[in-house]
């Protein structure tokens, strides 16, 4: 039996296996698997990893989440209060930076292993490094330099201070953020991550402008993934386009895996690539909640014939909302392994 891994290291390699490598992003879908509300399933890292080897198993796609919630991250560096909805991920809800002078008190974790707040994310690692490790790969959430200030002191805040504020101040956050982005790297590859989702809405041009992507993402974007390597690194924007930027990216890093938005033209994001990394096209899940069977197996075989001639291609899913009915799950995950069959290519 061909495993996850197996189809994944054949895309990279641009080889072929029975089919294409099919990532689904099941993530507060696992409080429902377990029939718990979000609050319990995820004080308990066993609980996440209990559920996502169950969804593998039931679905059949081609991975693993470690990640609870975008959130957590913020918990790690003094975030005192989430908040849970009934429906959808948990978010922060007391923030870190309030005014300006708590940048200078904010302290980066000296050892993340030893912090109360990442040990359940450790059991969940370790639970799926067990029971699935080197089969189906094991996906880390790892937030850029650049954003993670977003989760401490809010988008609007970020964005007045990384626009207008004293650049002092910007720099010696953003120092800040780099260390932690590193050790936060650091400590998921070792406790067994495959695949590490870099995710940067603020490389992409739907956020800033390309003028300020050049002068100022991008060289610390550089120096996010000159710290780490690029081994297992997945270039992500958080569904936000950036087919105007990969090749920057990939020349200036070295990056070779990019997870393009929904909204980006998939052609044209391969051909940029033009085999220099693996493309992931993305279906937009959120219209998930409420295509039709016809509408979605129509828009996963145009993805498929889309990005699949060449090879080096995956098909993958965004955010996935709560709110998808298991049996559209069900039917976007059977057409992605109907029409991305080498096989049935073949035959």
């Amino acid at each position: 039996m061909i495993t996850g891994m197996e189809r994944l290291v054949a895309a990279i390699n641009g080889g072929v296996s029975d089919r294409i490598p099919v990532f689904c992003n099941l993530i507060d879908q696992g409080a429902k698997e377990l029939g718990m509300p979000l609050k319990e399933y995820y004080a308990d890292g066993a609980h996440v990893a209990e559920a996502q080897l169950r969804m593998r198993e039931r679905y059949g796609h081609d991975n693993v989440w470690s990640l609870f919630y975008v959130g957590k991250e913020a918990e790690l560096l003094g975030c005192r209060k989430i908040r849970y909805a009934e429906d959808g991920p948990p978010n922060v809800e007391d923030y870190v930076i309030k005014v300006y002078d708590d940048i200078a008190v904010l302290r980066i974790p000296t050892d993340l292993n030893a912090h109360p707040a990442f040990r359940e994310e450790l059991k969940c690692l370790q639970i799926l490094k067990r029971e699935v490790g080197g089969k189906y790969p094991i996906c880390a959430y790892v937030t850029s330099t650049m954003t993670l200030p977003a989760l401490l002191m809010g988008m609007d805040k970020w964005l007045e201070l990384l626009l207008c504020g004293p650049p002092d101040l910007r720099d010696a956050l953003l120092t800040k953020c780099h260390e932690f982005f590193v050790k936060e790297m650091t400590a998921y590859r070792d406790a067994g991550a495959d695949v590490l989702v870099y995710s940067n809405p603020f490389g992409s041009t739907d956020t800033v402008s390309m003028n300020y992507f050049h002068d100022h993402s991008l060289p610390w974007i550089e120096r996010d993934i000159k710290a780490v390597g690029t081994a297992g690194i997945v270039y992500y924007c958080g569904t936000s386009r950036f087919n105007r930027v990969i090749d920057s990216v990939l020349k200036r890093t070295g990056i070779g895996v990019y997870y393009l938005s929904p909204l980006d033209d998939l052609v044209e994001g391969k051909k940029i690539i033009a085999g220099r990394g693996l493309t992931c096209g993305v279906i937009n899940d959120m219209k998930l909640i409420d295509w039709t069977r016809e509408e979605i197996r129509a828009e996963v075989r145009r993805l498929i014939e889309a990005g699949m001639p060449g090879g080096k291609f995956l098909f993958g899913t965004g955010v996935m909302p709560y709110q998808i009915p298991e049996e559209n799950i069900r039917t976007m995950l059977e057409a992605a392994y109907e029409y991305g069959s080498y096989e049935k290519q073949g035959s």
